[in-house]
């Protein structure tokens, strides 16, 4: 029996070398049991494994595996790696095999760290500090699910170049002067700022731009579990939004639906004039969506409310392209936001895809329906109607240049393809688009609706799932 310590919870590169030298040994994963070096002395211990000569291969993508599980909060990180490393002198396919246990185990917790990661990036809150004279600071508390502040600290550092900052956690601190990026041993909540002015604007802000009528809690609590709530300071206003969101919607859905300002309609006109129409292709996606509102190039503007154009990251690397505008989005002006909007959203949820760092848009960008009663119906848009509207959609797709494009129902996939398509048999494949974007193409929410059979609409929800999921693991 071997027992090897090594540095720290963290140490990687400790445990690659430990493991080279008990694998060009032969020492079988029964004979090692891995600790971290915690200052206690063990009669049985040894600093290292005996020195041994040789090579042992892996592909990247198992180191790459490695470095994301030793992140993992798991006592049995490191016996899981060095039995995987042992396994695959004799299955140099094992990572290719899913179901079993150790890989899929592996890959679990590769998972959980890289969730944590994303949450660490999300849900981090600095609070303002005098440094020192003249001199502005900032600090957050943040309490990881697995040891992620390392490998996650340089995203600040891009993110804030400019902004000195610390970022306390129960494992290690990570501080950042402007220069140079330190670590230091983990700190204790008690050392976290208190509250500071802007706190109280920011509640004020999420206060304002909650939205009742789009209150999932069990999506919610799975993008912001509530281990992050007591460090977030809106959360301790999600209570009281989420008793009265009922009350809320209703009365918002009992009042009249609001007509866009002739004043910004004027204003949007004028400009998709002068900038749209002027034989210059548009700049900016403002311009492009003044350009959509005033647009004549087919009769849909006639019996619309307004043009909708797509929204999101200016330089989103994950585009949606929907069908046409609803109802609730002809009125609201916003790409899905109606009945198959409230679709999208859950399934981008359960596929893990954070809808804010996407861009959404449509084929068409004019509402086409017709009139029975008071309701006003979908209908196709025609070929003609999409070909009037591709030049604004190339001109999305020019601006944001995202790496992937998902075409969401036929009418989306004869716009972004160029051509018509059997979603049935498209679904899955990646197909490389003019723009060298990768194509994927898939249902379009409203078809989940509108399928009446319980057992084939849960297929087709969990086949947009999937699919959802596999364009973001393209990305």
């Amino acid at each position: 029996m071997r027992i090897v310590r090594l540095a720290s919870e963290t140490d990687f590169d400790g445990w690659r070398e430990a493991a080279r030298a008990l694998r060009l040994t032969e020492m079988s994963p029964a004979e090692v049991i891995w600790t971290v070096d915690d200052g206690a002395a063990d009669l049985f211990a040894e600093a290292a494994p005996p020195a041994a000569r040789g090579e042992i291969k892996v592909s990247p993508g198992f180191m790459d595996l490695a470095r994301r599980v030793v992140l993992h909060r798991s006592a049995a990180r490191f016996d899981l790696l060095y039995r995987l490393l042992w396994r695959l002198a004799s299955e140099p396919r094992l990572l290719a095999q899913p179901a079993d246990p150790d890989v899929a185990r592996a890959r679990d917790m590769e998972r959980q760290v890289n969730r944590a990661a994303h949450k660490m990036k999300a849900f981090v809150r600095f609070r303002e500090v005098q440094a020192e004279p003249r001199e502005e600071a900032f600090v957050a508390w943040f309490e990881p699910a697995h040891r992620v502040t390392e490998a996650t600290a340089p995203f600040f550092v891009r993110r804030f170049a400019n902004m000195a900052f610390s970022i306390l956690t129960p494992d290690v601190c990570a501080h950042w002067d402007r220069h140079a990026l330190t670590f230091t041993p983990g700190a204790d909540p008690a050392d976290a700022p208190a509250e500071d002015e802007l706190e109280a604007f920011w509640r004020t802000y999420y206060a304002a731009t909650f939205n009742p009528a789009r209150l999932r809690l069990s999506a919610m609590q799975k993008e912001m579990p509530k281990r992050y709530w007591r460090n977030l300071p809106e959360a301790a206003l999600i209570p009281e939004l989420t008793r009265h969101a009922q009350a809320r919607t209703e009365t918002m859905v009992a009042q009249s639906p609001s007509e866009p300002q002739r004043r910004i309609v004027r204003a949007a006109r004028r400009a998709s004039r002068d900038a749209a129409f002027d034989g210059a292709a548009p700049t900016t996606l403002q311009e492009v969506a003044a350009g959509v509102d005033a647009c004549r190039r087919c009769p849909l503007w006639k019996d619309a409310t307004q043009g909708v154009a797509g929204e999101g990251p200016s330089q989103a690397r994950l585009m949606f392209v929907g069908e046409q505008p609803g109802d609730q989005e002809d009125l609201a002006g916003r790409p899905f936001v109606g009945p198959a909007g409230q679709v999208f959203d859950r399934a981008l949820a359960d596929a893990g895809v954070p809808r804010a760092e996407a861009y959404v848009t449509n084929a068409v960008k004019h509402f086409k329906h017709e009139l029975r009663g008071k309701r006003r119906l979908h209908k196709t848009p025609e070929t003609a109607e999409i070909e009037a509207c591709r030049g604004w959609l190339e001109a999305e797709r020019r601006l944001v240049r995202p790496r992937v494009i998902v075409a969401l129902g036929a009418t989306a996939v004869r716009a972004v393809m160029g051509k018509p398509l059997t979603i049935g048999g498209a679904r899955g494949q990646v197909f490389q688009l003019e723009d060298q974007a990768q194509g994927v193409v898939t249902w379009h929410p409203s078809f989940l609706l509108r399928t009446p059979d319980p057992a084939a609409k849960a297929r087709a929800y969990e086949q947009f799932v999937a699919d959802l999921r596999f364009a973001w693991s393209l990305v």
